[in-house]
Protein backbone atom coordinates (compact mmCIF):
# COMPACT_ATOMS: atom_id res chain seq x y z
CA UNK A 1 0.00 0.00 0.00
CA UNK A 2 1.46 3.34 -0.75
CA UNK A 3 0.87 6.18 1.14
CA UNK A 4 1.59 10.21 0.22
CA UNK A 5 1.96 12.97 1.70
CA UNK A 6 2.37 16.73 0.34
CA UNK A 7 4.34 19.35 2.01
CA UNK A 8 4.07 23.04 0.78
CA UNK A 9 7.78 24.08 0.42
CA UNK A 10 8.88 26.74 2.99
CA UNK A 11 5.62 25.88 5.28
CA UNK A 12 4.24 23.94 8.19
CA UNK A 13 1.94 22.28 6.21
CA UNK A 14 1.44 18.20 6.17
CA UNK A 15 -1.71 16.89 4.69
CA UNK A 16 -1.99 12.82 4.23
CA UNK A 17 -4.87 11.65 1.68
CA UNK A 18 -5.30 10.33 -1.20
CA UNK A 19 -3.83 12.55 -3.97
CA UNK A 20 -7.30 14.38 -5.61
CA UNK A 21 -7.06 16.27 -8.43
CA UNK A 22 -5.89 19.79 -8.31
CA UNK A 23 -8.31 21.58 -9.79
CA UNK A 24 -12.63 21.33 -9.36
CA UNK A 25 -15.33 22.63 -11.10
CA UNK A 26 -17.04 25.11 -8.22
CA UNK A 27 -18.50 27.95 -9.90
CA UNK A 28 -17.11 31.15 -9.81
CA UNK A 29 -18.07 34.69 -8.26
CA UNK A 30 -19.11 37.35 -10.81
CA UNK A 31 -15.54 38.96 -12.31
CA UNK A 32 -14.10 41.97 -10.11
CA UNK A 33 -14.53 45.69 -11.03
CA UNK A 34 -11.27 47.00 -12.07
CA UNK A 35 -9.46 49.54 -10.01
CA UNK A 36 -10.31 52.94 -11.16
CA UNK A 37 -12.79 52.07 -13.34
CA UNK A 38 -16.77 52.17 -12.83
CA UNK A 39 -17.72 49.01 -14.63
CA UNK A 40 -17.03 45.47 -14.56
CA UNK A 41 -13.64 44.03 -16.46
CA UNK A 42 -12.86 40.72 -17.52
CA UNK A 43 -9.22 41.14 -16.02
CA UNK A 44 -7.56 41.42 -12.78
CA UNK A 45 -5.93 44.60 -11.62
CA UNK A 46 -2.27 44.46 -12.58
CA UNK A 47 -0.22 45.32 -9.25
CA UNK A 48 3.63 45.83 -10.10
CA UNK A 49 5.43 43.63 -7.48
CA UNK A 50 7.86 45.63 -5.28
CA UNK A 51 6.82 48.14 -7.57
CA UNK A 52 8.04 46.40 -10.87
CA UNK A 53 10.87 44.52 -9.94
CA UNK A 54 11.72 42.96 -13.75
CA UNK A 55 11.92 46.33 -15.36
CA UNK A 56 13.55 48.34 -12.23
CA UNK A 57 15.71 48.61 -9.02
CA UNK A 58 12.67 46.86 -6.84
CA UNK A 59 11.07 49.69 -4.29
CA UNK A 60 12.40 52.95 -6.01
CA UNK A 61 10.72 55.78 -7.13
CA UNK A 62 11.90 55.25 -10.26
CA UNK A 63 10.36 51.53 -10.70
CA UNK A 64 7.05 52.99 -9.39
CA UNK A 65 7.42 55.68 -12.20
CA UNK A 66 7.89 53.14 -15.17
CA UNK A 67 4.85 51.04 -13.41
CA UNK A 68 2.25 53.49 -13.52
CA UNK A 69 3.45 54.69 -17.09
CA UNK A 70 3.30 50.88 -18.41
CA UNK A 71 -0.30 50.81 -16.73
CA UNK A 72 -0.34 49.15 -13.97
CA UNK A 73 -3.12 49.45 -11.88
CA UNK A 74 -1.63 49.46 -8.63
CA UNK A 75 1.63 49.33 -6.61
CA UNK A 76 3.29 46.20 -4.22
CA UNK A 77 5.86 47.97 -2.08
CA UNK A 78 7.71 46.11 0.76
CA UNK A 79 8.74 47.95 3.68
CA UNK A 80 10.93 48.32 6.93
CA UNK A 81 11.83 50.71 9.44
CA UNK A 82 14.87 52.89 9.98
CA UNK A 83 16.60 52.85 13.28
CA UNK A 84 15.25 56.67 14.18
CA UNK A 85 11.59 55.17 12.87
CA UNK A 86 11.55 55.92 9.50
CA UNK A 87 9.63 53.75 7.00
CA UNK A 88 11.63 52.89 3.72
CA UNK A 89 11.39 50.97 0.35
CA UNK A 90 13.73 47.95 1.15
CA UNK A 91 13.34 44.11 1.28
CA UNK A 92 16.39 41.51 1.99
CA UNK A 93 17.20 41.50 5.38
CA UNK A 94 21.23 42.70 4.65
CA UNK A 95 21.58 45.92 2.42
CA UNK A 96 24.59 44.08 0.34
CA UNK A 97 21.71 42.38 -1.27
CA UNK A 98 20.69 44.83 -3.43
CA UNK A 99 22.80 48.11 -2.55
CA UNK A 100 26.52 49.24 -2.14
CA UNK A 101 26.00 49.22 1.39
CA UNK A 102 25.58 46.19 4.14
CA UNK A 103 23.87 45.79 7.25
CA UNK A 104 20.57 45.60 8.03
CA UNK A 105 17.74 48.98 7.38
CA UNK A 106 17.03 48.73 11.18
CA UNK A 107 20.59 49.39 12.04
CA UNK A 108 20.92 52.70 9.97
CA UNK A 109 19.60 55.96 10.44
CA UNK A 110 17.55 57.87 7.28
CA UNK A 111 20.54 59.88 6.75
CA UNK A 112 22.72 56.82 7.03
CA UNK A 113 20.51 54.93 3.62
CA UNK A 114 20.76 58.57 1.93
CA UNK A 115 24.25 58.14 -0.15
CA UNK A 116 23.48 54.14 -0.84
CA UNK A 117 22.60 53.19 -4.03
CA UNK A 118 19.46 51.07 -4.20
CA UNK A 119 20.36 50.24 -7.69
CA UNK A 120 23.49 48.72 -8.13
CA UNK A 121 22.92 45.22 -7.91
CA UNK A 122 20.42 45.37 -10.44
CA UNK A 123 21.25 43.52 -13.96
CA UNK A 124 19.59 44.58 -17.14
CA UNK A 125 19.08 42.39 -20.31
CA UNK A 126 22.13 43.26 -21.79
CA UNK A 127 24.28 42.02 -18.61
CA UNK A 128 24.91 45.00 -17.22
CA UNK A 129 24.55 46.98 -14.37
CA UNK A 130 23.27 50.51 -16.08
CA UNK A 131 22.49 51.90 -12.46
CA UNK A 132 26.08 52.02 -10.97
CA UNK A 133 26.25 55.23 -13.37
CA UNK A 134 23.12 57.06 -12.49
CA UNK A 135 22.22 55.85 -8.55
CA UNK A 136 18.62 55.66 -7.43
CA UNK A 137 18.44 56.42 -3.41
CA UNK A 138 16.22 54.09 -1.08
CA UNK A 139 12.91 55.85 -0.88
CA UNK A 140 10.33 56.83 2.21
CA UNK A 141 7.30 55.73 2.25
CA UNK A 142 5.72 58.69 2.74
CA UNK A 143 7.81 59.95 -0.95
CA UNK A 144 6.22 56.62 -2.59
CA UNK A 145 2.79 57.33 -1.40
CA UNK A 146 3.25 61.23 -3.04
CA UNK A 147 4.19 59.67 -6.03
CA UNK A 148 1.58 57.29 -6.82
CA UNK A 149 -1.72 58.87 -8.04
CA UNK A 150 -5.04 58.57 -5.97
CA UNK A 151 -7.02 55.45 -7.20
CA UNK A 152 -4.08 53.63 -7.82
CA UNK A 153 -4.38 50.65 -5.26
CA UNK A 154 -1.35 50.26 -3.03
CA UNK A 155 0.10 47.49 -0.91
CA UNK A 156 2.61 48.06 1.39
CA UNK A 157 4.45 44.54 2.79
CA UNK A 158 5.86 44.57 5.94
CA UNK A 159 8.94 42.90 6.32
CA UNK A 160 10.80 43.13 9.73
CA UNK A 161 11.32 42.16 13.25
CA UNK A 162 10.43 43.27 15.77
CA UNK A 163 6.85 43.89 14.93
CA UNK A 164 6.40 46.90 16.69
CA UNK A 165 9.27 48.85 15.49
CA UNK A 166 7.90 48.50 11.52
CA UNK A 167 4.44 48.47 12.27
CA UNK A 168 4.34 52.11 14.26
CA UNK A 169 6.56 53.25 12.03
CA UNK A 170 4.17 52.94 9.31
CA UNK A 171 0.89 53.70 11.32
CA UNK A 172 2.38 56.82 11.92
CA UNK A 173 2.95 57.88 8.28
CA UNK A 174 -0.07 56.77 7.14
CA UNK A 175 -2.13 59.03 10.11
CA UNK A 176 -0.18 61.99 8.94
CA UNK A 177 -0.95 61.23 5.53
CA UNK A 178 -4.87 60.36 6.14
CA UNK A 179 -3.52 57.67 3.97
CA UNK A 180 -5.87 54.58 5.44
CA UNK A 181 -8.14 54.08 3.28
CA UNK A 182 -6.04 53.74 -0.01
CA UNK A 183 -3.65 50.93 1.28
CA UNK A 184 -3.81 47.16 2.30
CA UNK A 185 -1.18 45.60 4.27
CA UNK A 186 0.03 42.01 4.42
CA UNK A 187 3.40 40.44 6.06
CA UNK A 188 4.46 37.01 6.44
CA UNK A 189 5.22 37.97 10.23
CA UNK A 190 2.14 37.10 12.18
CA UNK A 191 2.63 39.01 15.01
CA UNK A 192 2.97 42.07 12.62
CA UNK A 193 -0.52 40.98 11.03
CA UNK A 194 -1.91 41.05 14.28
CA UNK A 195 -0.88 44.40 15.28
CA UNK A 196 -1.97 45.57 12.02
CA UNK A 197 -5.28 43.83 12.58
CA UNK A 198 -5.80 46.15 16.19
CA UNK A 199 -5.65 49.21 14.29
CA UNK A 200 -9.18 50.25 13.34
CA UNK A 201 -9.16 51.28 9.77
CA UNK A 202 -6.33 49.17 8.69
CA UNK A 203 -7.38 46.77 5.36
CA UNK A 204 -5.38 43.67 6.70
CA UNK A 205 -4.70 40.87 4.97
CA UNK A 206 -5.59 37.44 6.49
CA UNK A 207 -2.44 36.12 8.06
CA UNK A 208 -0.66 34.03 5.67
CA UNK A 209 -0.57 30.70 7.64
CA UNK A 210 -4.37 30.48 7.86
CA UNK A 211 -3.99 31.14 4.07
CA UNK A 212 -1.77 28.76 3.50
CA UNK A 213 -3.85 26.03 5.25
CA UNK A 214 -6.82 26.65 3.55
CA UNK A 215 -5.77 26.47 0.40
CA UNK A 216 -3.97 23.15 1.31
CA UNK A 217 -6.86 21.49 2.93
CA UNK A 218 -9.03 22.64 -0.37
CA UNK A 219 -6.33 21.08 -2.49
CA UNK A 220 -5.53 17.74 -1.22
CA UNK A 221 -9.33 17.15 1.05
CA UNK A 222 -11.46 19.08 -1.00
CA UNK A 223 -13.13 20.74 2.31
CA UNK A 224 -13.89 23.97 3.02
CA UNK A 225 -13.40 23.66 6.87
CA UNK A 226 -12.97 27.56 7.47
CA UNK A 227 -13.23 30.66 5.82
CA UNK A 228 -11.25 34.35 6.50
CA UNK A 229 -12.91 35.65 9.87
CA UNK A 230 -14.40 39.85 9.27
CA UNK A 231 -11.40 41.02 10.83
CA UNK A 232 -9.55 39.85 7.60
CA UNK A 233 -10.10 42.68 4.78
CA UNK A 234 -8.35 40.63 1.70
CA UNK A 235 -6.81 37.39 1.09
CA UNK A 236 -3.15 37.00 -1.14
CA UNK A 237 -1.05 34.03 -2.05
CA UNK A 238 0.99 32.47 -4.81
CA UNK A 239 -1.43 31.44 -7.91
CA UNK A 240 1.00 28.32 -8.14
CA UNK A 241 3.32 27.00 -5.29
CA UNK A 242 6.33 24.53 -5.23
CA UNK A 243 5.54 21.25 -3.13
CA UNK A 244 6.77 18.05 -2.62
CA UNK A 245 4.96 14.45 -2.87
CA UNK A 246 6.60 12.32 -0.36
CA UNK A 247 5.37 8.84 -0.93
CA UNK A 248 5.70 5.79 1.42
CA UNK A 249 6.36 2.38 0.26
CA UNK A 250 6.66 -0.75 2.01
CA UNK A 251 10.46 -0.53 1.63
CA UNK A 252 10.99 3.43 2.03
CA UNK A 253 10.14 6.18 0.67
CA UNK A 254 10.17 8.69 -1.93
CA UNK A 255 9.96 12.25 -2.87
CA UNK A 256 8.95 14.45 -5.64
CA UNK A 257 8.99 17.87 -6.36
CA UNK A 258 5.72 18.92 -7.92
CA UNK A 259 4.46 22.24 -8.74
CA UNK A 260 0.66 23.24 -7.51
CA UNK A 261 -2.03 25.56 -8.47
CA UNK A 262 -3.90 26.06 -5.54
CA UNK A 263 -5.73 28.78 -6.45
CA UNK A 264 -8.64 26.95 -8.01
CA UNK A 265 -12.56 27.58 -8.48
CA UNK A 266 -13.02 25.29 -5.57
CA UNK A 267 -10.36 27.48 -3.02
CA UNK A 268 -11.95 30.69 -4.11
CA UNK A 269 -15.40 29.69 -3.79
CA UNK A 270 -14.19 28.68 -0.26
CA UNK A 271 -12.43 31.92 0.85
CA UNK A 272 -15.97 34.04 -0.45
CA UNK A 273 -18.62 31.63 0.75
CA UNK A 274 -18.26 33.79 4.54
CA UNK A 275 -22.14 34.03 5.60
CA UNK A 276 -21.17 36.95 7.91
CA UNK A 277 -18.97 39.19 4.75
CA UNK A 278 -21.44 41.95 3.15
CA UNK A 279 -19.56 41.98 0.12
CA UNK A 280 -16.94 39.30 -1.83
CA UNK A 281 -13.73 38.98 -0.23
CA UNK A 282 -11.00 41.10 -2.36
CA UNK A 283 -8.06 37.59 -3.84
CA UNK A 284 -4.85 38.71 -4.83
CA UNK A 285 -3.18 35.99 -6.70
CA UNK A 286 1.17 36.36 -6.90
CA UNK A 287 4.14 35.76 -8.72
CA UNK A 288 1.37 35.57 -11.87
CA UNK A 289 4.27 36.40 -14.83
CA UNK A 290 3.25 34.82 -17.77
CA UNK A 291 -0.04 35.27 -20.43
CA UNK A 292 -0.96 31.81 -19.79
CA UNK A 293 -1.30 32.35 -15.25
CA UNK A 294 -2.73 35.56 -16.13
CA UNK A 295 -5.60 34.04 -18.29
CA UNK A 296 -6.16 31.38 -15.05
CA UNK A 297 -6.52 33.97 -12.66
CA UNK A 298 -8.67 35.84 -14.69
CA UNK A 299 -10.95 32.51 -14.80
CA UNK A 300 -10.96 32.32 -11.10
CA UNK A 301 -12.11 35.64 -10.48
CA UNK A 302 -8.71 37.16 -8.84
CA UNK A 303 -9.26 40.24 -7.67
CA UNK A 304 -6.01 41.66 -8.32
CA UNK A 305 -2.76 39.83 -9.51
CA UNK A 306 0.95 40.56 -8.71
CA UNK A 307 3.21 40.99 -11.81
CA UNK A 308 6.86 41.92 -11.83
CA UNK A 309 7.25 43.35 -15.44
CA UNK A 310 4.43 45.24 -15.70
CA UNK A 311 6.07 46.37 -19.23
CA UNK A 312 5.08 42.45 -20.30
CA UNK A 313 1.69 41.74 -18.43
CA UNK A 314 0.07 44.90 -18.85
CA UNK A 315 -0.16 44.44 -22.72
CA UNK A 316 -0.85 40.66 -22.25
CA UNK A 317 -4.20 41.78 -20.09
CA UNK A 318 -5.32 44.56 -22.60
CA UNK A 319 -5.35 42.05 -25.43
Amino acid sequence: MTSRRFFLSGAAVALVCAVPALTASTSVPDRPVRAGTAQERSQPAIIAHRAGTGDAPENTLEAIERSLAAGADGEWLSVQATKDGVPVLYRPTDLSALTDGSGAVADKTLDELAGLNAGYNFKGPDGSYPYRSRPVPIPTLQAALDAIPEGKQVYLDLKQAPARHVVDAVTRVLDERKAWGRVRLYSTDAEVTRLLSAVPGAQVAESRDATRQRLAEVALEHACKSTPDSRSSWAGFELKRQMTLQEKFTLGTGDSPVTAQLWTRESVSCFRSAPDRRDRLPIVMFAVNTPADLATATKLGASAVLVDSPNAMVPAARR
